[in-house]
């Protein structure tokens, strides 16, 4: 089962008057990003229109807490810059090790953007993670490279295009809950390739997709989605899958031992909608299969997704039935979910 993100005692200074004032400032193209390694909190009034990024361990133990100000990425798309609002990443060191964020906090924010969580690389495509893919203990690197034991609280996240919170490869303990996840976005929420032991509890997620789900499940394991409302997921809800190749990456984990529980999703009409929760839904017919190397692991052994020994139960289907959960290994356990 998932750990929720601990309490620490693990806490970083307050940030000066200084560095308030140059987060607050506006962004201009010579000044777009800043990057925080102190904690802070805003009054309700403040807009912020620059990056923040969050590098390695120096920004440890650090508190985001907007106080319900917000943070919008509309002057920087007027100067052409489409980047994540909030990234939080680990750095790589001379050495080839990787200096780690840790224990975070962001809270009470609303947000117009994206925010990306990054350890060996931005996506499961990235050469970093292509080429740690190669080696039988990926899934112990990519986690051990990434940040971990971040919350995310109270938000209100408006995406605007790209995915509006994106977990990449390995990241772990990452909380999301009490927060409402809105407006566009290729999915929702995306867990990336080898993370593990993530929590999403007591959100609402009604992003407007194209095609896709509100949350993807990719490769990752352990974690828990309960307690969460999806507003007309016709797109899908909740898929669960493992890519099999795609960038020429090998995927190691297998999507297994997640817990769907206490969800509901609320349809409009559930006519011609996908499904609410899909357990393996990619079925290893994707047509980027067997682009990895030939290893006699992950998905370079098997295409398949493996998505088994999940929980999904007490979910509510409210417009919709139970044919909205497909399913389609016998180790899963699908029990008391209703309309």
């Amino acid at each position: 089962m998932a750990q929720s993100t601990p309490v620490t005692a693990l806490k970083a200074a307050a940030c000066s008057a200084g560095v308030r004032s140059t987060l607050t400032a506006p962004a201009t193209a010579a000044s777009s990003t800043i990057k925080l390694t102190c904690s802070i909190t805003l009054q309700r009034d403040d807009v912020i229109t620059k990056r923040i990024i969050y590098a390695g361990s120096k920004a440890s133990g650090t508190t985001l807490d907007c106080g319900g100000a917000t943070i919008t990425e509309d002057t920087l798309e007027a100067l052409g810059i489409n980047k994540p609002m909030i990234q939080i990443q680990s750095v790589k060191k001379a050495d080839g090790s990787w200096d780690v964020p840790t224990d975070m906090t962001i809270t009470n924010c609303s947000i117009t953007g994206s925010i990306r969580l990054q350890g060996l690389g931005a996506n499961g495509q990235a050469k970093q993670v292509q080429l740690s893919s190669l080696n039988a203990d990926h899934t112990q690197k990519a986690q051990a490279a990434a940040p971990t034991r971040i919350m995310f609280s109270r938000l209100k996240l408006t995406g605007d295009g790209p995915i509006p919170l994106y977990l990449g490869p390995g990241l772990t303990q990452v909380t999301l809950t009490r927060s409402q996840l809105t407006g566009t976005g290729v999915t929702a929420m995306y867990l990336d390739a080898e993370s593990a032991n993530n929590t999403i509890t007591n959100n609402t997620f009604s992003v407007q997709t194209k095609s896709r789900e509100q949350i993807a499940i990719d490769s990752s394991a352990r974690n828990v989605i309960s307690g969460n409302t999806f507003t007309n997921p016709v797109n899908g809800g909740i898929f669960v899958y493992r890519n099999c190749g795609e960038g020429g990456t090998i995927r190691h984990q297998k999507p297994q031992y997640n817990t769907i529980s206490g969800n509901t999703f609320q349809y409009q009409t559930a006519f011609l909608a996908k499904p609410a929760v899909w357990l393996n839904s990619r079925r290893g017919a994707q047509r980027y299969c067997f682009r990895d190397p030939a290893h006699p692991f992950g998905s370079s052994l098997s295409s398949q997704d493996f998505a088994q020994f999940n929980t999904v139960t007490g979910n509510r289907l409210i417009g919709g039935g139970a044919a909205l959960i497909r399913n389609s290994d016998p180790t899963n356990t699908i029990e008391n979910n209703s309309n």
